[in-house]
Formats: C-alpha cells, structure tokens, sequence
C-alpha cells in the first residue's frame, strides 16, 4: 500500500496516522523510535507483510512482464492508492479533499517524525498528492516521481502503459483485497503488542 491507503487504514483501525505514515521512512528496531510512534508502525509493517504476500496481489504482479518484475509491487501500492482515491466515496464518509486536509494536519502536529517525511510533509501538502490520486494523470505523474527517486530508474520503463492495460485486473484485484485489509487491521490494531502500546 502506499500512502493514501495506510492513512486510510490508520484512520479505520483508529490509530495514528502520521505514524502509520511513518512506517516508509523508519528503518530498523521499533523500539527505537518513540513510543508514541511505535503503534502505527508496527501496524504499517503488518499491512505491507500482508500486501507483499496476499496470493490476489502475487497473481497481479505475475501479470506484469518480466521487464517491470522488480518495479511490479511499488507499481501495485501505487495503482492501489488510485484505485481507493477513485472510489473514496465508497470507503469514507468525508469527501477526499476533506480527508486529505485532515490528514495533512495530523502529520504537521505530530512530532518526531522522521526526518525525511519531515522534509517531505509541506511538498505534499502544497501539491497535494493524495488527492492528485484520482486521475489518471495523478497516477501517471506519480509513477514517474517514484522512477525519478530510485536508484534505476529504467525498472519503471513501460509502467504507464502497463497499467492502462491491466486497469480491469488491478480493480478486481484492489476490490477484492482492501475490504479484507481494512478488517485486518482493526484486528491487528486490537492485537497490538503490549510493548507498542
């Protein structure tokens, strides 16, 4: 999952969502990081184990040619984040751009988060990403920033036209899998290690 759908989850599971965020940016020991952090990001790692694993979305990166193998999972958080931007009316009752200010607001008064999600908070803000999810053309530009920031950036090659072919196939896989997702993690959130809480 990428960024809208572990705000998302954080914000179904009632947990914190600057920290669920967090979870891209903190490598290493939880214990390391503070306490009141610690939840959401034990919470993002179970998401992202789950994600990687899910046979729905193993079958779907099986569906990518071999030339887009190493990119096909962040290309499936991605298109995933489309998807649920796409049809946000049917998973939350404030409208996106309302969810997304929120969201914005919660990360600017957290403190201690990691550095490079500090750096990156007003970015977001200003061109506002998780709206910018929606479209098509959101989609696209979001792809092309991800290739711009890993260290190959060829691994991208043909990803948009990859996705525009596999658009039904990433629906059903996205409709079938995030209901289950959103259950997990309120149970997860419930099951929660005590040393995280």
């Amino acid at each position: 999952m990428n960024f809208l759908a572990h705000l998302h989850l954080a914000d179904v599971s009632q947990t914190s969502l600057a920290a669920n965020l967090a979870g891209d940016f903190a490598k290493g020991n939880i214990e390391r990081f503070p306490k009141h952090l610690q939840q959401g990001l034990w919470l993002h790692r179970q998401i992202d184990k789950l994600t990687d694993t899910h046979e729905l979305t193993k079958e779907l990166h099986e569906k990518f040619p071999k030339s887009l193998t190493r990119a096909a999972p962040i290309i499936v958080d991605i298109c995933f984040d489309h998807m649920l931007a796409k049809y946000w009316e049917e998973y939350h009752h404030l409208s996106l751009s309302e969810f997304a200010t929120h969201a914005y607001n919660q990360i600017d008064a957290c403190e201690q988060l990691p550095e490079q999600l500090q750096s990156m908070a007003p970015k977001m803000r200003q061109e506002n990403w998780l709206v910018a999810y929606q479209s098509r053309k959101g989609l696209n530009q979001t792809l092309a920033s991800v290739a711009q920031r890993v260290s190959k950036p060829e691994i991208f090659k043909g990803a948009q036209d990859c996705v525009k072919k596999l658009d039904i196939e990433i629906e059903i896989a996205f409709r079938t899998f995030y209901p289950q997702l959103m259950a997990y993690s309120r149970l997860w959130t419930r099951n929660t290690p005590p040393e995280y809480l």
